[in-house]
């Protein structure tokens, strides 16, 4: 059986192939790599680096690569425009590649994929033709059209950086979407039903890995320049943390569980806040999470054993429908984190950039209302129901609070300024909203908001 190079098995999953569905690049490559295992650690993370860095850089790419052919990009092969993105992307962005080997290997792919002589030959002609004139490169005029050229530079479509324009400005968008751009360190959060972070720091240390703490969450630990398999590790598989990024670690803290609350964790995914729960609560208590995905809900179960978590139960569930007669009594604490555009985490899943549009954000705002209103059912009296989402859109944030506070009179919006924790009163902004953003406080853009009922 014939081993593919690195390069060759980037290509492959930014064409999705052998899957069904075209699917995020996270999801194609962890298909990709359970079917390597051979990989070692460098070669996986060299083809996350292409496969991440072309899906960042699309536009930028795409737009370089129409300067120097005569007919639109839509003419040229889909497989042959993924090999003219991944050479670009080493050649503008990967100062360790000379160009020479870039093209080289370009040039190799189009053969190894069975494409004609005047194929290979285009794709050798335009890329030794960037690379001589790399430096003499136009793109849009910003004195004339800023819109266009902030949408090519950073790479973003240009419906999106107009939004952030106008809500944000243009400096604070600016910097937002350069923040975006920039590959995320890897931050994880202790499990403190088992160790405390500095005991965990030490456990790292002896496994070669160099850890600091996050400047925010108490449990949390930034990974700078870790590029290995955290999975792999002693302290991983001792159940001594969990991969979460700060702002999702600080938003457990905000609805403030503790021992013997009764705690419902609606779309609970992979069950990161569902376990951070668990260990705020000392493990005492029940957690039930709910979410639409079976799968996620096996993960989580897998994720709490290998924590040492006992109080967690999970049902699959459709939220935006009617659920709430499933349980007989009420909850303490609920928590929403709700399905959302993911505009706060684009620094991770670049491709979800280019997978959504205006419609996207006010359907996914109607579908957050509805499982707001049915999620506000389950609340007991003076309960606290906590709305998160990883996005930076007010239609998702600010207007989803106003419509479920018009269609909710018995719940009302609290001040997490009198509720949050000391470390975190910088991340609350006029309103009582915890708001974090990429560009400014260097993790997830969040937003959260607390109700009580009344």
């Amino acid at each position: 059986m014939k081993i593919e190079s690195p390069r060759e098995l980037s290509l492959k999953a930014l064409n999705g192939r052998g899957n069904r569905t075209r699917g995020p690049a996270d999801y194609h490559l962890d298909h990709l790599f359970q079917a390597n295992p051979h990989l070692d650690d460098r070669d996986r993370a060299f083809i996350s680096q292409l496969v991440y860095g072309v899906s960042r850089w699309r536009l930028r790419l795409d737009w370089v690569i129409s300067q120097f052919t005569e007919f639109p990009l839509g003419n040229i092969d889909p497989v042959v425009l993924n090999i003219l993105r991944l050479a670009l992307f080493q050649v503008f962005f990967l100062d360790r590649v000379p160009d020479s080997a870039a093209v080289n290997e370009a040039v190799n792919q189009a053969r190894l994929n069975n494409k004609p002589g005047y194929v290979t030959s285009f794709v050798n002609g335009v890329l030794r033709n960037i690379c001589r004139q790399r430096h003499g490169i136009h793109y849009p005029d910003p004195s004339r059209q800023l819109m266009p050229y902030l949408s090519v530079f950073y790479s973003y479509p240009e419906w999106l950086v107009e939004k952030w324009v106008k809500e944000l400005g243009r400096e604070s968008a600016e910097s937002l979407l350069a923040s975006q751009n920039i590959p995320p360190c890897l931050n994880i959060r202790t499990n403190t039903l088992r160790v405390s972070r500095n005991k965990l720091l030490e456990y790292l240390a002896k496994e070669g890995v160099t850890g600091t703490p996050a400047p925010y969450a108490p449990e949390g630990i930034l990974l700078e320049g870790f590029k290995g398999r955290v999975d792999v590790l002693k302290a991983f598989k001792k159940g001594l943390f969990q991969v979460q990024d700060q702002a999702a670690m600080i938003a457990s803290h905000l609805i403030a569980p503790r021992p013997g609350d009764m705690v419902l964790d609606i779309c609970a995914g992979l069950g990161g806040k569902s376990t951070h729960m668990a260990a705020l609560m000392e493990d005492r208590g029940n957690i039930i999470s709910v979410d639409i995905n079976r799968e996620r809900l096996v993960n989580l179960g897998r994720n709490a054993k290998r924590l040492g978590i006992t109080n967690t139960y999970s049902i699959v569930a459709d939220a935006s429908k009617p659920f709430s007669a499933t349980f007989r009594g009420k909850f303490d604490k609920v928590v929403v984190d709700a399905p959302c555009s993911g505009l706060g985490v684009i620094s991770r899943h670049p491709d979800g950039k280019w997978n959504r549009d205006e419609e996207d954000i006010l359907r996914l705002s109607f579908l957050q209302k509805s499982i707001m209103n049915e999620s506000a059912r389950m609340i007991g009296e003076g309960g606290k129901l906590l709305f998160i989402t990883c996005t930076i859109s007010k239609e998702e944030n600010e207007g989803v609070v106003k419509d479920f506070l018009d269609a909710n009179v018995d719940m009302s919006l609290e001040s997490m300024k009198r509720h949050a924790p000391y470390w975190a009163l910088d991340l609350i902004d006029h309103q009582g909203f915890f708001k974090t953003f990429p560009h400014i406080h260097h993790m997830d853009g969040f937003f959260a908001a607390l109700f009580s009922k009344n």
